[in-house]
């Protein structure tokens, strides 16, 4: 299990990674955005490469940050429902999930988008708009978005499988946030200072 678990901590850090460049095309994909606004409302001129490098943008924060939202455990969840089961329940309803759903997923769009970016790429299949971009960086964010989130799905069933062996933490818990735990500590320093003054 120690060879999988370095594994994963190596996945783990590449989504990272991966994750902390993505958002960085958030902010760029937002200052085109707005680049491309002022420059059609004050000088009336708009570029096609322009306009569709943003949604080339948008999509690689999508398909490259996938993997990332596995890590972070940020993708939707009925968390009414989860919140209800014990741990170990979780964690086995993931495995499921995991082996079932999302690992047979990744390989079939793997699969049928590979082909598709192959063709763009040996065609240098261009966008049919004047002056618009090369097709084939496009398509590669499938399948590439797709592997990624492949391998981190295989880091994230090997520390389900690690806690449900009473191997590794439960990387399913929920996490107290910044401002509940603030609020937490806020509130055991009154009611010690409270104590202290009927004392």
């Amino acid at each position: 299990m120690s060879a999988l678990t370095a594994f994963s901590a190596i996945m783990d850090r590449i989504s990272t990674l991966i994750g902390r460049f993505v958002m960085w095309l958030v902010l760029l994909t937002t200052l085109i955005s707005a680049f491309n606004a002022l420059r059609r409302y004050i000088f009336s001129a708009s570029s096609n490469a322009l306009l569709e490098i943003q949604w080339y943008l948008f999509a690689a924060v999508f398909m490259l940050g996938a993997g990332y939202v596995f890590l972070q455990n940020a993708h939707v969840r009925i968390d009414v429902l989860s919140s209800r089961l014990s741990a170990r329940t979780r964690n086995w309803i993931d495995v499921v999930g995991i082996v079932g759903v999302v690992i047979p997923m990744c390989v079939i769009i793997i699969g049928l988008s590979w082909p598709w970016f192959m063709r763009a790429f040996v065609s240098g299949e261009v966008s049919s708009n004047a002056g618009g971009l090369i097709r084939w960086p496009i398509y590669l964010l499938i399948p590439l978005g797709m592997a990624l989130l492949l391998l981190q799905s295989v880091s994230e069933l090997i520390k389900r499988v690690a806690f449900l062996r009473g191997e590794g933490p439960d990387t399913l818990a929920p996490h107290e946030k910044d401002e509940e735990r603030l609020a937490h500590e806020m509130q055991e320093e009154l009611e010690a200072h409270e104590a202290e003054r009927r004392h």
